[in-house]
């Protein structure tokens, strides 16, 4: 009987060793579930690039293939001698220069995104506050609205020489002139998204008790925020043409000022190369305006899709 009864002990699992077990197994198992995770990740991560990656060669395809068979007929047409070469220089020419060139083409647009950037930024500042007050105060907006038209009717080409009598040669003249170029298409873009609100929700906020500040700063604002975007795609595309355009009539530094020199010295090859550099940090500017506007309104981007 003592011997079966010892038979029977050792034939028992033990209790320590049956729970150490259990425990394993279920770290095997929520390892393998750990991995199964990781491979889904992964698979979506990968799903998600690929549409990315399609959605940019969707939309960067079209215009990438245009412009190279415009260049394919343009360096044909300079290789073949329909025209001659001081009067439109071969694409493979105008690269030439720009690499010949590229240390002092670098320091000029160091020169003139600064002018930009300090430009749009007082543009963005008030064209946002003449918006703000021009919604506010109705009064003001029917006494100075033609004055905002009258601003833009004037050539940009004609205020600046009288900036740089006034403010010198310095940034400051043409951080004023980019400022005059680029403020507008912000307000026009900020008052029509204001005009643009549901009037349902503004009669809702009117009998709730809000005020007009509160209308303006709590509806109204977030309502435009499309069209600020809209604005300022375009007072982006001017900012750089107004500083270049400064610098072009007076100043000491910036891609106008080289445009000024390589133009006397009919160097049309490096005149090409600055055009093209120019255009590249206008869409480069564009393109970053697009992708924070569609950080900042998804609600927008979602609607659209």
């Amino acid at each position: 009987m003592a011997e079966r009864k010892n038979c029977l002990l050792t034939l028992s699992p033990d209790p320590v060793n049956a729970g150490v077990g259990s425990i394993v197994v279920c770290c095997i198992q929520v390892l393998f579930s750990l991995r199964r995770s990781e491979n889904l990740f992964f698979y979506l991560e990968v799903c998600v690039l690929k549409k990315r990656t399609k959605q940019l060669l969707h939309l960067m395809l079209p215009p990438a293939c245009t412009i190279a068979v415009l260049l394919a007929i343009w360096q044909a047409v300079c290789s073949v001698g329909l025209v001659p070469s001081f009067l439109l220089p071969a694409p493979s020419d105008v690269l030439a220069a720009f690499i010949n060139d590229f240390s002092i083409l670098t320091e000029d647009a160091a020169v003139t995104l600064l002018e930009t950037f300090l430009g749009l930024g007082a543009g963005i500042l008030t064209g946002t506050v003449v918006a703000l007050l021009f919604e506010r105060f109705n009064l003001l907006y029917r006494c100075s609205y033609s004055l905002l038209i009258i601003s833009q009717t004037i050539p940009s080409i004609a205020i600046a020489p009288l900036l740089i009598l006034w403010m010198g040669y310095g940034i400051p003249s043409k951080v004023v002139l980019v400022a005059i170029m680029t403020f507008f298409p912000i307000s026009i873009g900020l008052l029509d998204g204001f005009r643009s609100c549901d009037s349902d929700a503004v009669d809702l906020f009117r009998a709730m008790g809000a005020t007009k500040t509160q209308i303006l700063f709590r509806l109204r604002l977030p309502s435009a925020v499309s069209s600020f975007f809209s604005g300022l795609t375009i007072s982006v595309s001017y900012s750089i043409v107004g500083a270049v355009i400064a610098e072009w009539l007076g100043g000491n530094h910036g891609l106008g000022v080289y445009m000024t020199r390589v133009r006397k010295s009919y160097s049309f090859d490096k005149m090409f190369a600055v055009i093209f550099l120019i255009a590249l940090l206008s869409l480069i500017l564009v393109l970053l305006i697009h992708l924070l506007e569609k950080k900042c309104t998804p609600w927008v981007q979602r609607e659209r899709n």
